[in-house]
């Protein structure tokens, strides 16, 4: 699973052309899911994230979680994390995960999140998107579990 991982001050995503989700401070993710991914994976992930000391306190320090500041999560599913751009020109998709198995797991982490989250949101599934966010720092971070995990 990869996650890439953005600290914004708002956030909104629409799918044809209306609006589906919108927070306030907090994380936008942007989700990819591969065939190797679990429940157990995803659920890690999740907790990893929701326990990320990437806000900063009254010094200016990174030291607070997205409990701590009362921060929202935008989960959108992005199956282009797992582009393969090594051959030609195009990138190739073939290590993203099956969509059935990736909506499953995405579904998963949304659910999750919203559990431990108030004011969680999500993208639509499958759909052409787009999102529009104010980056707060800016703060970036790419997560992926092979490397968090395995």
């Amino acid at each position: 699973m990869r996650v890439v991982l953005q600290r914004v001050l708002e956030a909104a995503v629409s799918a044809e052309g209306q609006e589906v989700g919108r927070i306030g401070r907090g994380l936008v993710l942007l989700v990819g899911v591969s065939d190797e991914d679990d429940e157990e994976t995803a659920d890690r992930m999740t907790d990893k994230i929701c326990r990320l000391r990437i806000f900063e306190d009254d010094q200016g320090k990174t030291n607070l979680s997205l409990g701590d500041v009362g921060g929202q999560v935008l989960v959108i599913s992005q199956f282009t994390l797992y582009a393969d751009c090594r051959k030609g020109n195009r990138p190739s998709f073939t290590d993203a995960g099956n969509p059935d198995h990736a909506r499953r797991l995405y579904e998963r982490m949304v659910h999750r999140f919203a559990e431990a989250v108030p004011g969680t949101a999500q993208g639509r599934f499958g759909a052409e998107m787009k999102v529009s966010l104010i980056n707060d720092g800016p703060f970036t971070l790419s997560l992926d579990s092979d490397k968090l995990f395995r």
